[in-house]
This record gives structure tokens, sequence and C-alpha cells, in this order.
């Protein structure tokens, strides 16, 4: 029998965990069942920094941005002696059970830490990266990429009222979803993504193909995790052996996890 159950949101984090805490949280009620959450992610499982979470808790976190429990990228649970503190903490709190929303690497890390001690988790993909195997949507993709694609419809202003090439770097580890979606709904020229090599020859023939339709302009969103290199490179190598256009470099960075989350996160 399940009677407590405990919370961490982990890893990078996402428009929409504080939505999913508090479902969580409700669902837990309804059933009877007490929660605890832990803040900053493992971390806080290994330092036993927790909070009694009840319907007062989260009573207004539904349209906040980012996670009221903090995050955090712990590399001390990677030892299996820090993941035995963890478990022994749990324990000592009389919890039964883990609920980890987090990206790939969190929902892995909870995968074997259940192996590790059979212990009940469910893991619920929260990542912008979208970079999850088995789920369409992670939570907090929508949120970013509607942020990506309102940035770049406002640098497309400026790209028209010169003859420039803007080269856009969003966030994408190893998963081009993010580069892929926003360049599909923002109209860009080129999308280069971890998924597929990448030659400046391909990007020149396509930018050419813009010339002869009397393109003054074109916008490149570029996946961090693309093998050719960061956008700062890319940009100056096609420079050097391609100056049709005058080229500029901006990195939306953190912008994109920032906000409320959208109606489907």
């Amino acid at each position: 029998m399940i009677k407590k159950i405990a919370i961490i949101t982990s890893g990078g984090d996402s428009q929409g965990m504080n939505a999913a805490i508090r479902s969580v949280v409700r669902t837990a009620d309804y059933n009877n069942i007490e929660c605890l959450g832990f803040y900053r992610g493992y971390q806080g499982l290994i330092e036993n920094d927790s909070v009694e979470l009840g319907l007062r808790v989260v009573n207004k976190i539904l349209g906040d941005g980012g996670t009221f429990l903090k995050s955090a990228r712990s590399s001390d649970f990677f030892e299996k002696e820090k993941r035995e503190i963890a478990f022994n903490n749990l324990k000592s709190n009389v919890v039964d059970a883990l609920v980890v929303i987090g990206g790939n690497g969190s929902i892995t890390g909870g995968h074997i830490f259940s192996e590790d001690f059979n212990f009940p988790v469910i893991g619920i993909p929260a990542s912008i990266d979208n970079d999850i195997w088995g789920t369409d949507n992670s939570i907090g993709f929508d949120t970013a990429l509607n942020n990506i694609v309102d940035s770049l419809d406002k640098i497309r202003d400026t790209a028209r009222s010169h003859n420039r090439l803007f080269f856009i770097e969003v966030m994408g580890r190893d998963c081009g979803n993010l580069a892929l979606h926003a360049g599909i709904a923002s109209g860009a020229c080129y999308a280069i993504i971890p998924e597929k090599p990448f030659e400046l020859v391909d990007l020149i023939k396509r930018l050419e193909e813009g010339k002869k339709l009397r393109k003054t302009s074109s916008i490149v969103v570029v996946s961090e995790g693309n093998t050719y290199g960061p956008a700062y490179k890319i940009a100056e190598d096609l420079t050097s052996v391609y100056d049709d256009y005058e080229t500029k470099v901006t990195i939306l960075g953190h912008i994109q996890r920032g906000g409320s989350p959208t109606a489907f996160d």
C-alpha cells in the first residue's frame, strides 16, 4: 500500500512543472495519499531538504513558469553511495514511492534508482528539448517553442529592414525538435539539427534559391547540439566563402525556458 509519495523536479526547468506538481498533489489528496516535496531534485533527496505538500501549498502555482520546488542537476546522484543516502532519507520520511518530473537524464536516474532499491518510481516527462523516448510532447516543449517563434517573428522585422541573414541558435543538446518545429512554424529558410549532417554548400544552395525568388533576407535556425558547431562558427565559416548577405547571430538562451506555460503545457 502506497500511503505517502515524494515529488521532485529535476534537471533543466520547464514551463508546466508547477502545473504537474499541482496535479500530482491534488490527485494524491483525492486518494488519501500524503505528499512530500524535495527541493532541488535528486540533490534535495540526498540532503533531505523537503516540504510537506498539501492543497494550500499548490493553490496558486498552476500558471507559474519554472518550478517552486526548484531544480538542479545532481552529480552526486551518479554515485550509488549517494543514491543509498537518498533512499534512506525517503524511508526515514516513511515515503513509499517517488514521482520524478524531469527530462531524459532525470527519468533515467529514476529508473536506475528504482532498480537499485526495488523502489516504485513514476517519471513525468518534462523537457523543453522534447527528447524523451516514448512521449509525443514533453511538458515545456510547447511553451518554449512558442517563445522561440515569437522571438523569430521579431527578428524577422529587422532582417527585412536590411539585407541580412540571421542565424538563431536555440536549445536542444542532442535533439533538434525545437529547431525543426520553430523553423517550420516561423517560415525559416533552413534548420540545422543534430539528427542530420550539415554542409555549408547545402545552405548556400538554399540561399541562392531564395535570391532567385528576390528574397533580401533569411533566417536559419540552429540547434545548439548540431554536429557542425555553434551558430557563430557556422556564420563565420559561411561568410568566408559567401558574402551576399550581412550575417548576424542571435543566441536565444534561457529566455526559451521562461514565461507562463501555454494551455497545452
